[in-house]
């Protein structure tokens, strides 16, 4: 399931890392990048579609969601390139290398959607406290480490917000 990530012509990084653990962190960097585009890809979808008595907050709250991932794929498509890797970037790829999954054709109700986001935002932290503590102790990254880690606050603050949906 390896991604080929070398870039053309492009100049090694000599970063204190070797050949194996970079790959090994960019590797790890666009399963998350999958895992963010399919999430965004959700986002969008509930954004457009929710109905009922929540509707706005729940419209502006995805809206907010969406757009904080849109950010962070870009970043994470960026880390992969520090590291002298290629970003995956075709649909096939994403649906591939990612720990989600989509279900065509479903479309829960408001109450359903909030569930479905907040159990991919889970699904995603816990990958990524695996991913950060790997990159860290096996791979010495400690920047990519830092950078998951960063990203693990921004899903559980995520996630937050949807539980507080569903509290009651």
């Amino acid at each position: 399931m390896s991604v080929k990530t070398k870039a053309r012509n492009t100049l090694k990084p000599n970063i204190g890392l070797s050949d194996k653990s970079r790959e090994a962190s960019i590797e790890i960097l666009n399963g998350r990048l999958a895992d963010s585009v399919m999430l965004y890809t959700k986002l969008r979808k509930y954004h457009w579609n929710v109905t009922g008595i929540h509707f706005e907050s729940l419209h502006e709250l995805f809206q907010d969601q969406y757009e904080q991932i849109e950010e962070a794929i870009d970043e994470i498509a960026e880390r992969v390139r520090q590291l002298g890797g290629m970003a995956i970037g075709t649909l096939e790829e994403f649906k591939k290398h990612s720990a989600l999954k989509e279900e065509p054709g479903v479309n829960p109700d408001a109450e359903g959607m909030v569930q479905d986001l907040l159990n991919d935002h889970e699904t995603i932290i816990t990958q990524l406290r695996k991913d950060a503590s790997y990159a860290d102790e096996e791979l010495g990254d400690l920047g990519t480490s830092d950078f998951l880690i960063g990203l693990i606050r921004n899903h559980e603050k995520m996630a937050w917000m949807l539980r507080a949906h569903l509290e009651s």
